[in-house]
């Protein structure tokens, strides 16, 4: 064997003996952090609890208790080293405090720096991750995406591929995935739209999407690592393509508007691939998500797909009830600028606080029967599906028009849907919706 052959053998070697002891090292550590945390939520910790199976498998008897303890004592502080709040008045009342954050005080990451991914934060989201004032400039970047003549465009876009989506799943005349066959694609077509991504992949698409969710709930393994590695990869490239295609070609597109701000330098490329990435999966997953949980909710309360099916311009109303009664986004975070107090809300500087946005949807003092899922119900008080304060979702309109387009089709032309059998859930605790509810019209 040639020296040089010895020396390719003996770096190979070398490397992949190094990445071996790095996920050694890092599941490790993953396996301490999750078992240190069952631990936790088997003796009572309740937010812990959230972070683990069962609970977080059906997470609103956990969110009933903390509203109750948060009652009888303040905000609740857990072994985990996190406040939560969990009552309306206090989650809308933290949410609108810009003396909190969702970085820490210094600008630092919320859990740790490094040169490898963070075990709790390991994809740039952008928007999610910055406050202002980059996350003003930022977040004006994106504004025109959301402007009411692109708005009015998304539409006719959402009707034509849910159209088209239906044609294909009620064709075959049998029980079909909701998610895979409507909610999934809809939103990703509708994005490509936005961004003028063309010849989109919907699966590769979703993929990356799944991928790059799950990372919000933390790392689960070193394989889970090299997954969002590598759909962080690809996603960037595909983005550096289209910014450098758009930069010489401008047109209307985000895109373009993106390639733009790095011309006149009011952003970096680094931000608006960040920007673009939070795009495809806070876009893909809310609707999707929103979706799943609306004809779920429907089906498992009696009376509510019939009311739809009977008036399907309530479809509006289904979308507002179901981010009432179960959003696709659960909880946020906070960090405290400075020492804070918030109402009954104590926190230190740098300390965090989970924003428990689901349970506050279902606080009874601001909602009657919060438990009930109710069509008609008239909302009185907003619901926080969507945050508050200064990280107020910008897609929400978006997320409101696919998803009223998605339910109103489906009960004009599937009256008579049904479930065909138990949907696979999403395990999670950030993100709420059925990976694969099958469903038969």
């Amino acid at each position: 064997m040639s020296a040089a052959v010895d020396d390719a053998v003996g770096t190979g070697a070398t490397t992949a003996t190094g990445r071996l002891i790095e996920d050694v090292v890092l599941g490790a550590r993953i396996g301490a952090m999750r078992a240190g945390g069952y631990a936790l939520a088997l003796r009572g910790d309740r937010v812990a609890r959230l972070l683990h199976k069962p609970w977080r498998l059906d997470p609103y008897p956990v969110y009933a208790e903390l509203r109750a303890a948060q009652r009888a004592g303040g905000a609740v502080r857990s072994r985990t080293g996190l406040s939560a709040v969990a009552t309306h008045a206090s989650v809308e009342a933290v949410l609108r405090d810009r003396r909190l954050g969702v970085r820490l005080s210094d600008g630092r990451s919320r859990l740790g720096e490094g040169d490898g991914p963070s075990l709790m934060e390991p994809v740039d989201l952008s928007l999610l991750t910055v406050d202002p004032p980059d996350h003003t400039r930022l977040r004006r970047l994106a504004q025109p995406a959301f402007a009411p003549r692109r708005l009015a465009h998304y539409r006719e876009v959402a009707e034509q591929v849910t159209g088209e989506l239906l044609d294909s799943a009620l064709a075959r005349g049998g029980p079909f995935d909701l998610v895979a066959e409507l909610a999934s694609p809809l939103p990703i077509r509708v994005i490509s739209a936005l961004l003028d991504v063309p010849d989109v992949d919907s699966g590769r698409f979703a993929r990356w999407g799944l991928a790059l969710g799950s990372s919000l709930d933390g790392v689960r393994s070193p394989a889970h690592v090299r997954e969002l590695t590598n759909a962080t990869a690809d996603l960037r490239a595909l983005f550096a393509q289209l910014l450098e295609q758009r930069r010489r070609h401008p047109g209307e597109d985000v895109i373009s508007t993106l390639a733009g701000a790095v011309e006149g330098g009011t952003a970096t490329p680094d931000e608006v691939l960040a920007l673009a990435q939070l795009l495809l999966v806070a876009g893909f997953e809310t609707t999707t998500n929103l979706v799943g949980n609306a004809v779920q909710a429907m089906h498992r309360t009696p009376g509510q797909w019939a009311a739809l099916a009977a008036d399907p311009s309530r479809a509006a109303a289904a979308v507002e009830e179901t981010l009432r009664f179960d959003p696709p986004v659960q909880l946020t975070a906070r960090f405290a600028h400075t020492d804070v107090e918030v109402g009954d809300l104590r926190l230190r500087r740098d300390s965090g606080v989970l924003v428990l946005l689901a349970s506050a949807n279902r606080d009874p003092e601001v909602h009657p029967d919060p438990d009930r899922f109710d069509l008609h119900r008239e909302q009185t008080v907003p619901h926080l599906a969507f945050s508050g304060g200064a990280h107020y979702c910008l897609g929400a309109p978006l997320a409101r028009l696919e998803g009223e387009v998605a339910l109103r089709l489906l009960a004009e032309r599937a009256p008579r849907l049904r479930p065909a059998g138990d949907p696979v859930p999403r395990v999670a605790t950030v993100l709420r919706g059925p990976l694969h509810p099958p469903v038969t019209a």
